[in-house]
């Protein structure tokens, strides 16, 4: 049987012809026509300046340098996130301070986050808000309480590209955000990313800097840092073609996660990951907790048996306060986030998947529990 993986690339037959007229016009290096355009696309639909990046981690980076972030500095981060969310917050020096998430979203706390900028000596240089597998934070809160204390607020909204909180796009609050078009995200430029600014002159900062911090004029001259941070016009051409069908992949994406929802509900011990009242949650990966004592069956058996039955499940991340390489790091409670991801299991959300290679993961599941619960009946008492 063909492996079912968690969340693979999803091409539209256009991408092709896009990379060909790059090849044609020998537009392939890190400037051209479709890298400006993807620029341009992508302000249109976030409604921000945007600069087209070789990663999230890479638009991240530049975010917090954009926000003044150095040595010394102290940045608060979610604990329940990718260990890319807080990496470049040691790139530039400054130390993560983690936060809980709040049960509503899986999202960062604003509760936790206000005590934090309170007890603090001094209040963070910097908050970055993960908007977590899909969904926003509650982005009225956290926007209140940067203001409130003058804390520049930052969005990593590598895994909410398509999500809204109320009308407005994920990634365009604060001073910037980051997107990512890892080959696992809902549209993908293979690998790349996306910076989305406040402001033109923070948008032509940061492309500066991705480009090595040259200096204008024809000599090579250096007086910033810089970096080799800029997406080639070959993958723009991929990002073109992903963002004109984004809408759909949202459609599909949600689609997914509630024919689980409705399918394992007979089964009891499993419960979707909250869709918060506040926005569209993009359901980029569908996430579930499961309670193993309903179930008769715990998260790890069941990625254990899917697995063996050449279907790919992940646990939800692992707290980055839990890290070896974060250990010695505070943070603000940590035992939702713990729970989260005790219990959180990923299933396959790749937006191509159809009702039969669906229901391939959902029998295997149905399996799995089935035999669990007979294997537990047998035992004596």
């Amino acid at each position: 049987m063909a492996r079912i993986y968690l969340s693979a690339p999803h091409m539209t037959g256009h991408e092709q012809q896009l990379v060909a007229e790059a090849f044609q016009t020998n537009w392939v290096s890190t400037v051209g026509p479709h890298l400006t355009a993807f620029e341009g696309e992508f302000q249109e639909r976030i409604g921000l300046p945007a600069v087209a990046l070789s990663s999230g981690t890479a638009a991240l980076h530049l975010a917090l340098r954009l926000a003044g972030v150095g040595p010394g500095d102290e940045v608060v981060c979610p604990t329940l996130t990718f260990v890319a969310s807080a990496n470049p917050i040691r790139y530039l020096g400054a130390t993560p301070v983690f936060i809980d998430s709040e049960r509503r979203s899986w999202n960062l706390d604003p509760n936790l986050l206000e005590v934090a900028c309170k007890e603090r000596a001094r209040p963070p240089k910097a908050v970055v808000v993960v908007h977590l597998f899909g969904q926003t934070a509650d982005m009225e809160a956290l926007c209140a309480i940067c203001e409130r204390y003058g804390v520049a607020l930052i969005e990593d909204a590598a895994e909410a590209l398509g999500a809204r909180h109320g009308a407005r796009p994920a990634g365009s609050f604060g001073v910037a955000s980051a997107f990512s078009f890892n080959g696992n995200k809902i549209i993908t430029t293979s690998g790349g990313g996306m910076l989305m600014a406040a402001s033109i002159e923070l948008a032509d900062k940061a492309r500066f800097w991705s480009q090595q911090a040259r200096e204008p004029g024809i000599g090579f001259e250096h007086a910033e840092l810089g970096y080799n941070y800029r997406l080639s016009n070959l993958l723009a051409g991929v990002g073109r073609a992903q963002l004109r069908v984004l809408d759909e992949r949202v459609k599909q994406r949600r689609a997914i996660a509630f024919r689980y929802r409705d399918a394992l509900r007979e089964l009891g011990g499993f419960e979707l990951m909250p869709q918060a009242p506040w926005g569209l949650h993009t359901n980029w990966l569908s996430c579930f907790l499961v309670d193993s004592d309903e179930l008769g069956c715990s998260r790890d058996d069941l990625i254990v048996g899917l697995s063996e039955r050449e279907i790919e499940a992940r646990p939800v991340w692992k707290p980055l306060h839990l890290q070896p390489l974060y250990h010695t790091a505070e943070c603000y409670g940590g035992h939702v986030a713990h729970d989260l991801h005790e219990r959180g299991i990923c299933l396959p959300s790749s937006s191509f998947l159809d009702t039969a290679s669906q229901a391939r993961v959902i029998e295997g599941i149905s399996e799995i529990v089935h035999r669990r619960r007979e294997l537990r009946a047998r035992r004596p008492a």
